[in-house]
């Protein structure tokens, strides 16, 4: 992926390692467009980025997710470049029965169905531009999955499969890349995991991502910083178990 010149949407773009991205992004002189559910904090981050724009959006809403597509693709005909970062997790304790089907299906709309959504219809637009890259974000949980967020690891994990697929079925049409982070310092998971010292610093994980891209170190398609590669490689290592009791350890139900 070039990183200068190119038009691009993030969803999720109002916080966390959406927000990073889009800021970081437009300093270096791409036209941005974020998306989020929080008018007021796309007013905020516009004003605060001058040139960057904002259109609000709730990706749970399938129609709305439609009326956007429709709404992007007529204002920014030169959009070369989707990121899919909206996501949503959640604890669940199956061992008390504390789980609820709708907070499941939500997270599976938002982390997966919105994501297939908005490529699927984007892709026509995508496609007529030599230069274009569609980005989704899944985790390092998508090849070690964290007991206390099932759902929310397995999506990630259906995300990293199905862009292998549609990565190999594009054949290069349109370059597909996966974004998987490394526990980082956002409000993502509460204030507890913006504060807590074991995640990686947001403003550091961005601009690690930003150095990989400018080199093209994307091998597979995957965007690795330092800090998940373990993860990836842990079972070409032997080292899976051993990783996923270290994960797990960090992070129990009460």
């Amino acid at each position: 992926m070039k990183v200068q010149g190119n038009t691009i949407l993030i969803t999720g773009g109002t916080s966390g390692i959406g927000r990073g991205l889009a800021e970081a992004f437009h300093k270096l002189g791409n036209k941005v467009i974020i998306a989020g559910r929080r008018q007021a904090l796309l007013d905020e981050i516009i004003a605060a980025n001058p040139g960057m724009e904002g259109i609000q959006l709730d990706v749970q809403d399938s129609a709305a997710v439609t009326k956007f597509t429709e709404t992007v693709a007529k204002k920014y005909p030169d959009l070369n470049c989707l990121i899919n970062n909206a996501g949503i997790t959640k604890i669940e304790n199956w061992k008390k029965g504390d789980v609820d089907i709708n907070d499941v299906s939500g997270i599976i709309q938002t982390n997966i169905t919105s994501v297939i959504q908005l490529t699927l219809a984007l892709l026509p637009l995508l496609k007529k531009h030599k230069n274009a890259t569609v980005i989704t974000t899944t985790s390092g949980l998508a090849f070690v999955p964290l007991v206390v967020a099932p759902t929310y690891s397995a999506t990630k994990a259906f995300l990293h499969s199905w862009l292998q697929s549609i990565r190999s079925q594009l054949d290069g049409a349109v370059e597909i890349l996966e974004l998987a982070p490394p526990y980082v310092q956002t409000e993502f998971g509460g204030k507890e995991q913006a504060e807590d010292p074991r995640a990686m610093p947001l403003n550091e994980y961005v601009e690690e991502v930003i150095a990989l891209l400018k080199v093209n170190d994307t091998p597979n398609g995957e965007v690795l910083v330092e800090r998940v590669r373990d993860f990836r490689q842990c079972v070409t290592t032997d080292q899976y178990d051993k990783t996923f009791s270290m994960i797990n350890s960090m992070f129990q139900l009460v």
